[in-house]
């Protein structure tokens, strides 16, 4: 019985291509993408994969906590966080295998998912805000997870974010599936200066019920924060507070990296 599946959908629910095997995948889809069609990966529940859903994106360390996660090709308004040169063309490569026992047992950003978005609950990691600047794609949560950490402007891809709307309450919260060990949490926050703000200080809170409260600085690096959390099943970055000090209102997150291991036993 094969375990491992990739399969493209039209919208009208007809298999456009399909592929399967035991351990790895490569599909490829002679054909342009139409607005409805979308990408099913099945796989075996509580997995660890290794996915390349287009080859114009990277490929992502995911969790299959449930066996199957349909992802739908953005179109339109939906395709501004993403390179043109992602799922655009005639022709598509899909990859997908089982991960090594090494990449599973490495530590590594356990944050990074290209391919989540709003309806995931199957492929983690997976990032949910309770506000993303007015509804706009390239403002969403899962902008903020997708590996890319350029972040000195706004809009269009390569400068996505997770916009706050202005909002002091804005809380985004990184579900890993399952437990993790966390040993330091880095951010990038935005840096489109002199249009953007940035914060002074933040609490990042854990699924265990512990928070670290973390002092920030004006920058365009990294910020490293350095903990030791195991068993987390999802961290969480909220109490922003936005320096007093700059007249702008638009503080926002560009990337947050959480590196670690799998729980220990």
């Amino acid at each position: 019985m094969c375990e491992l599946s990739i399969q493209i959908t039209g919208a009208g629910g007809n298999i456009l291509a399909e592929k399967s095997s035991d351990d790895f995948v490569n599909l490829v889809f002679n054909g342009e993408y139409h607005p409805g069609d979308s990408i099913a990966l099945t796989a075996k529940p509580r997995s660890f994969l290794v996915i390349r859903l287009d080859d114009g994106m990277g490929p992502s360390f995911v969790y299959m906590k449930q066996a199957k996660y349909v992802f739908p090709i953005p179109f339109g308004e939906k395709r501004r966080p993403y390179s043109p040169r992602a799922f655009s063309g005639q022709i598509h490569l899909l990859k997908a295998r089982m991960a090594t026992d090494a990449e599973i047992s490495s530590e590594k950003n356990l944050a990074r998912n290209e391919y989540d978005c709003h309806s995931n609950a199957c492929c983690f990691p997976h990032a949910s805000a309770n506000v993303e600047t007015r509804g706009e794609s390239v403002f969403t949560a899962r902008n903020a997870i997708d590996g890319n950490t350029e972040n000195h402007c706004h809009g269009d891809w390569p400068y996505e974010s997770w916009g706050i709307n202005c909002d002091p309450d804005a809380e985004i919260q990184i579900d890993f599936g399952r437990a993790v060990q966390i040993r330091k949490i880095v951010l990038f926050t935005r840096a489109d200066f002199p249009h953007d703000n940035w914060w002074t200080r933040a609490e990042l809170s854990f699924s265990d019920g512990t928070s670290e409260t973390v002092s920030m600085t004006k920058t365009d690096r990294p910020q490293t924060f350095s903990f030791s959390k195991d068993r987390i099943t999802w961290v969480k970055l909220g109490r922003l507070i936005k320096s007093e000090n700059d007249p702008s209102p638009f503080p926002a997150l560009t990337q947050i990296q959480v590196f670690g291991t799998e729980a220990s036993k």
